[in-house]
């Protein structure tokens, strides 16, 4: 259901906010000074929103406790939405059942109509009819059990998609709590990808899975580098994720949830810090976005125009960037503010306050009508 009479239109800049009680959309020029919303799924949770410009679509992940779990997708911009979802579902001989959706990721460009989905109880789905039916990925899912996931803060949930944005056939996922895992071949078969990877709650520190990815993310033109915030540490892969740098130095904190990569400067990655695992809020009380421009190895804090003696909590998918010539950053709480720079985080203004709590930001340009 949508309260909207006008939708983005092509070339804004649209930011896309799951909370949980419901969608908002935020649109605007490249100045982005004046910005329009429009709202959606008043009600439900929204755990993660993307944009796919294969095909102009939006594609929503949302959570009823009364109606279930829908991938949700509008083919114009926010007006009209479809919710089909047939196999959407592990096997009903299986003792696993999808409780939530928590990501939806586009598929590879070369493959126009594929879309995957990541769920808790931990699972990974793939669609190659832009969401209508489903089928689940079981040589990564039936690996439950025998790499012995088990649930983090949020539960037992695969909260992560990350297609090649050059090797078609190549796919990461992050499981919580179960690591990372990338397939070469489709989904057909996965290998563990979490040598060096602490995991100081486990007896093995370095175990080769039960590490508790928060985030991964990688950039198309440096496809062979992942970057990762982990439960404990933030991390570089140069090698498609067969080893793991630590690259936390310089931070407040190793612990952390979101973390975004410039959309022109693969080498520029962001992430807000947290104190962890039990409090979970900024360091201190002081609102911070903070920034690597040189893969990890030095890190500068980005707050001015930021609260202090606010003790924000942000989630895994709250932080965004927009593809403007001078990228903009968008961070959300789970006290509903979306603060946002225009300038690559040198300055922080605040675009909505008062929102339900944040679960998702993220942003993209409009490419079609």
């Amino acid at each position: 259901m949508s309260e909207q009479v006008a939708a983005p239109q092509v070339g804004d800049i649209l930011v896309m906010v799951g909370t949980k009680k419901g969608m908002f959309l935020f649109w605007s020029d490249d100045e982005r000074k004046v910005w329009q919303r429009s709202t959606h799924h008043l009600g439900w949770g929204v755990n993660a929103i993307s944009y796919d410009a294969r095909s102009n679509a939006i594609f929503a992940a949302t959570n009823s406790d009364v109606f279930g779990a829908l991938v949700q997708r509008s083919d114009d911009g926010g007006r009209t939405w479809q919710h089909e979802n047939h196999g959407l579902d592990f096997a009903p001989d299986s003792d696993a059942r999808v409780r939530g959706i928590w990501q939806i990721a586009p598929g590879h460009a070369d493959r126009p109509d594929e879309v995957w989905a990541g769920t808790g109880e931990a699972g990974l789905f793939r669609s190659a009819d832009r969401g209508v039916t489903w089928e689940s990925i079981s040589q990564l899912n039936m690996r439950r059990d025998g790499d012995k996931w088990f649930p983090g803060g949020g539960g037992l949930i695969l909260h992560t998609i990350v297609p090649d944005p050059v090797e078609a056939d190549r796919l990461y996922t992050a499981v919580s709590t179960g690591g990372g895992y990338r397939s070469e071949d489709h989904g057909a078969t996965w290998q563990p990808i979490n040598k060096n990877v602490l995991a100081d709650f486990l007896p093995e520190p370095y175990p080769e899975t039960g590490q508790c990815v928060h985030k991964m993310v990688i950039h198309p033109a440096r496809p062979n580098v992942l970057y990762q915030q982990n439960h404990c540490g933030v991390y570089r892969s140069d090698d498609r994720g067969d080893n793991w740098i630590d690259i936390s130095d310089g931070l407040p904190s190793r612990f952390g949830f979101p973390m975004v990569i410039h959309p022109h400067d693969p080498q520029t990655v962001y992430v807000v810090p947290m104190v962890g695992p039990d409090q979970r809020f900024v360091p201190d009380g002081e609102m911070a976005v903070w920034r690597s421009r040189d893969s990890g190895n030095s890190w500068q804090k980005l707050d001015n125009g930021l609260p202090s003696n606010a003790y924000l909590v942000i989630l895994r998918e709250c932080l965004a960037a927009d593809p403007c010539e001078s990228a903009g950053i968008y961070v959300g709480t789970t006290t509903g503010q979306i603060f946002f720079s225009r300038n690559e985080g040198e300055e922080w203004e605040t675009l909505v306050d008062y929102l339900p709590p944040v679960y998702s930001v993220s942003a993209a340009r409009v490419v079609a009508p």
